[in-house]
């Protein structure tokens, strides 16, 4: 199973009001393992960037003037989600919402809110009452996080897989086998004792190989172990 983790950064909260994406960062999972292929991308807004948005992230005007517009880059980026792999998000709604925005602005395909899982819905179903931002999140699961003294779009997704890994059962899921599964919770452990077979295996050497090793025996003498113990 093919899975992308996936984060943006943006100027603001609604594309509506004229905010963009200036950052994607993307990881490709598969069978929930990290294959090392990555998709990354700093996009120019066509705007300026609000002081709120700068704090958050720290992408500014200077550094995004020369960056390619999102027209430029969209399809590389469909290209690497691929057509049907999951998409995981950590407050998926905001960040489909402005992809989508994205997408229709530049007349490509835009992405249906199915094809994402919410990790922010996953956390909070599993620790209900708890934090679920992503902070509080590497904090319960132990994940080092020292590293985002600002929101990037890559780092916050590599985070974000060790996160989900946790979340999903842990970074070697074990398949339900271990001790502590719930399908084993209403069991009763027993010990297992040997048991003889329901009929006996055949020979499996053949009266020609018998009859000469019989003669071997006898070759031996008297003080043959097989004539002790046979």
């Amino acid at each position: 199973m093919r899975e992308i983790v996936l984060d943006t950064e943006t100027t603001g909260f609604e594309p509506a009001e004229g905010h963009r994406i200036v950052e994607i960062g993307a990881i490709e999972l598969l069978n929930h393992m990290p294959t090392g292929r990555t998709y990354h991308q700093y996009i120019n807004p066509e705007r300026g960037m609000p002081k709120e948005a700068f704090d958050v992230h720290g992408l500014g005007d200077d550094f995004l003037r020369d960056k390619p517009l999102f027209a430029q880059v969209g399809q590389a980026f469909l290209d690497f989600i691929g057509g049907d792999s999951r998409l995981v998000i950590h407050n998926a709604s905001f960040d489909i919402k402005f992809l989508n925005a994205e997408l229709g602005w530049a007349n490509l395909p835009v992405l249906p809110m199915d094809r994402a899982l919410d990790t922010v819905a996953v956390a909070r179903r599993k620790f209900p009452g708890s934090p679920a931002s992503l902070d509080a999140l590497c904090r319960r699961f132990g994940i080092d996080n020292s590293a985002r003294e600002k929101h990037g779009a890559l780092l916050d997704s590599e985070l974000l897989a060790e996160v989900y890994l946790e979340l999903i059962g842990g970074r070697q899921p074990d398949f339900g086998l271990s001790s502590n599964s719930s399908t084993q919770e209403n069991t009763t452990t027993t010990t297992w004792r040997p048991s003889p077979r329901p009929a006996q295996l055949p020979p499996r050497m053949t009266e020609a190989e018998q009859s000469a090793h019989g003669a071997f025996v006898d070759s031996l003498g008297d003080a043959a172990i097989w004539k002790r113990f046979g």
